[in-house]
C-alpha cells in the first residue's frame, strides 16, 4: 500500500487474512484493489458538510432545470437532486461537484497496469479516483466506488495542489485519472492536471470516453496519455451492458487522436457480450480504416463481476483469435491482458518484428527502444517514451 509522508497523508495499516489476502491479490489482476475507501485515519476525512465547494463546469439553465453538459447523459436537475453519474447535485439552484479534493483511493501503480505500454515504459504513475461513475456497466470491476457518491464514501483530504505535492515525493512521473470515471470528476481532474502540467508531470486517464466535445477538448490541452475502454462495437449491446451509447465514444476517440493525447485502446471481451468474432472484426476494421493502425489495442480478459458473476472467464483461445483478427486489419500493436502466462505483452517492431519492449507482468524486462525507433532496423515506433 501506498505511504504518505505529509501530516494528512499517514501510513494506513489493515488487517486482514491469509485467505482475504489470496483473494484481494488475484481480484487486482481485474479490478481496483481498494482498501483506501474503507479505512482512513480520521484526520484525512472531508466533513460532510464541505461537500459544495465546487461550481460545477458546463451547465446551463433550461426551463426543466440544470442541465449537466458534461457527458451526453445531459441530466436536467432541480434542486437537491442528484446526477446519474452521482457526482453532481444542486444546490441553492447551482449545479455543484460532489468530487473536488475528496479522493476515495490513492495509490502509486506501474503505468502498465492502466493499460499504457507505449508511455513511459517502467515508470510510476500516482493515480487517484473519487466516486461516481456515468455509466452503470453490469461486469464493472470497481463497483463498489463507481456506483455511489463522494459523501458515501470515506475519503482523503488532498486538494490539487497537494496531489501534484505527493506525486513528486512518491517519484511519480506522472498523475493518473483512474479507477472509477474521472469524467464525473473532471474540475478536480483539470485543476490538478494544469497544476502538474506547470510542475512537468504528465497527466493520464483511464476512461469510459462518456464525454460531451467541448468539456474533451479542454480536458486534452492538460492530458498527455489516454486508455480509453471501447466496450462493445454494437449499439444495442453498449445499452444493455452499459446504459449508454457507442458513437459519443468513438467520437470522444477521434478527439484524443486529433490533440495529440498518447491513446490507447482497451476492449473487454466478455462471454455471450462482446465475444461475437464477426463484431470484433467490424471494430477492428473501423480503428484500421478511422486512422488507428499505431494505436495500440488491448484485448482485455474478463472475470466473473458485480451484475455479471454467472459468466466464465474468456478463453485464452478466443482473446487469441481477436488478436489475430486486429493483426489482419491492420492494426499494429495488439496485446491481450489478464491472463497471466499467456498474455501477448511483448511490443514488437512492425518492420523488423524484432522485441523492442519485454514485459514480464508490470515489469520490463528490456526496452531497446532508441529516440522513438527499433534499434535493430530503425522504424519508428509510435508511442510517449520519454
Amino acid at each position: 500500500m501506498l505511504e504518505h509522508q505529509n501530516s494528512k497523508m499517514q501510513k494506513i495499516k489493515y488487517n486482514i487474512s491469509k485467505r482475504d489476502f489470496i483473494k484481494k491479490s488475484l481480484a487486482a489482476t481485474t479490478g481496483l484493489l481498494c482498501f483506501p475507501c474503507g479505512a482512513l485515519p480520521a484526520e484525512s476525512r472531508i466533513e460532510q458538510e464541505s461537500i459544495y465547494k465546487k461550481i460545477a463546469e458546463f451547465q446551463e439553465e433550461t426551463a426543466r432545470g440544470v442541465m449537466c453538459r458534461i457527458c451526453p447523459n445531459e441530466c436536467v436537475l432541480k434542486e437537491g437532486e442528484l446526477s446519474k453519474c452521482n457526482n453532481r447535485k444542486v444546490y441553492k439552484s447551482r449545479l455543484y461537484t460532489l468530487a473536488f479534493g475528496n479522493p476515495c483511493a490513492i495509490e502509486v501503480d506501474p503505468v502498465e497496469k492502466k493499460p499504457l505500454y507505449h508511455f513511459l515504459p517502467g515508470s510510476k504513475a500516482y493515480s487517484v479516483a473519487t466516486a461516481g461513475c456515468n455509466l452503470v456497466c453490469l461486469n464493472c470491476q470497481n463497483w463498489s466506488i463507481s456506483q455511489t457518491s463522494p459523501d458515501k464514501t470515506r475519503n482523503y483530504d488532498l486538494m490539487p495542489e497537494h496531489a501534484v505535492e505527493q506525486c513528486i515525493i512518491n517519484k511519480c512521473q506522472s498523475i493518473a485519472y483512474t479507477f472509477s470515471e474521472p469524467v464525473t470528476f473532471y474540475e478536480y481532474m483539470y485543476e490538478t492536471a494544469a497544476l502538474a502540467k506547470k510542475a512537468g508531470i504528465k497527466n493520464i486517464i483511464k476512461s469510459n470516453g462518456y464525454i460531451n466535445s467541448e468539456p474533451l477538448k479542454k480536458l486534452c490541452t492538460v492530458l498527455d496519455g489516454a486508455n480509453i475502454d471501447l466496450k462493445a462495437f454494437n449499439e444495442s449491446t453498449y445499452l444493455k451492458l452499459t446504459g449508454g451509447k457507442l458513437q459519443p465514444v468513438l467520437d470522444s476517440l477521434k478527439i484524443y487522436k486529433d490533440m495529440g493525447v498518447w491513446l490507447e485502446i482497451t476492449n473487454l471481451v466478455i462471454p455471450t457480450w462482446s465475444d461475437n468474432l464477426d463484431e470484433i472484426q467490424k471494430m477492428c476494421k473501423w480503428l484500421s480504416d478511422n486512422g488507428f493502425k499505431n494505436t495500440p489495442l488491448h484485448f482485455s480478459r474478463f472475470f466473473p463481476m458485480h451484475k455479471l458473476e454467472q459468466l466464465p472467464p474468456t478463453s485464452v483461445e478466443l482473446l487469441n483469435k481477436a488478436a489475430q483478427i486486429a493483426t489482419a486489419e491492420g492494426l499494429k500493436f495488439v496485446y491481450t491482458g489478464n491472463m497471466p502466462g499467456n498474455e501477448i505483452s511483448d511490443t514488437q517492431c512492425p518492420s523488423c518484428s524484432a522485441k523492442v519492449v519485454i514485459r514480464e507482468g508490470y515489469r520490463i524486462a528490456s526496452n531497446s527502444i532508441k529516440e522513438g525507433k527499433c534499434d535493430k532496423c530503425g522504424c519508428k515506433i509510435d508511442g510517449f517514451w520519454k
